[in-house]
């Protein structure tokens, strides 16, 4: 009797990220803390950065890229801490799951979590900043898709490398952020563009940049986590 195939990678990232969700649409203690830190920095940028007529946009961008980092970081502290409870990261690890898989489904599950976040972010920051987001949306969801796709394989990464740590939430900061900075600058430089006018083409070179960052960022990941997961 021939035993049967084991699950696929895409398989079993599924059942990896299916098991994150499930665990955290039951508590929403993650998504619930960012989103409330999230409209606290925008409000709070709103107002310390106050300025009349159109150059508020200019600031919405910064606003924008600041929080999204910050509360992701937040986001990251928190998902690789529930790992760490209980040992579940040893036994994650452990298990006949690929490496990859594991490593594709953390990325995935931040990636989900930055994306309900901003859902609920954007429409603030619009609103106190005076953007239109029926005239900026469509390439306003491109940068936000390629800098959270960028934020979520190296975030992923630094936090299973610092699950076990034990001041994960100082190393995690110090560590991430400089490593973003290639990302983020292209984000703020082609949102702030974009409230000032600038059509989808002539962003085109900023894309490019977010579009290598998060290939070689994803690449690189993909070759050392299996390697960070034996360790």
């Amino acid at each position: 009797m021939t035993s049967p195939a084991p699950p696929s990678l895409f398989a079993q990232t599924v059942a990896i990220l299916r098991k994150d969700v499930r665990t955290e649409l039951r508590t929403r203690e993650v998504i619930v803390t960012l989103v409330f830190f999230s409209i606290l920095v925008a409000v709070l940028s709103s107002v310390a950065f106050f300025v009349d007529g159109p150059g508020m946009r200019r600031v919405a961008a910064g606003a924008l890229w600041t929080t999204i980092p910050f509360a992701g970081v937040l986001g990251l502290v928190r998902v690789f801490a529930r790992e760490r409870e209980w040992d579940g990261w040893t036994a994650l690890v452990l298990s006949p799951a690929d490496p990859v898989a594991i490593y594709l489904a953390k990325a995935a599950f931040v990636f989900l979590l930055l994306t309900a976040v901003e859902l609920v972010l954007v429409p603030v920051v619009a609103l106190l900043f005076g953007v239109s987001l029926g005239r900026f949306g469509g390439a306003l969801a491109i940068l936000l898709a390629l800098g959270t796709l960028g934020f979520s394989i190296v975030g992923a990464l630094f936090g299973a490398l610092t699950v076990r740590t034990r001041a994960r939430d100082l190393v995690l900061s110090v560590v991430l952020l400089p490593l973003l900075l290639p990302a983020l600058l292209p984000a703020v430089m082609a949102t702030r563009d974009l409230f000032e006018g600038a059509r989808l083409a002539d962003l085109a070179a900023w894309i490019r940049i977010l579009g290598v960052y998060d290939l070689v960022s994803l690449i690189c990941a993909l070759w050392i986590f299996p390697t960070l997961a034996d360790a």
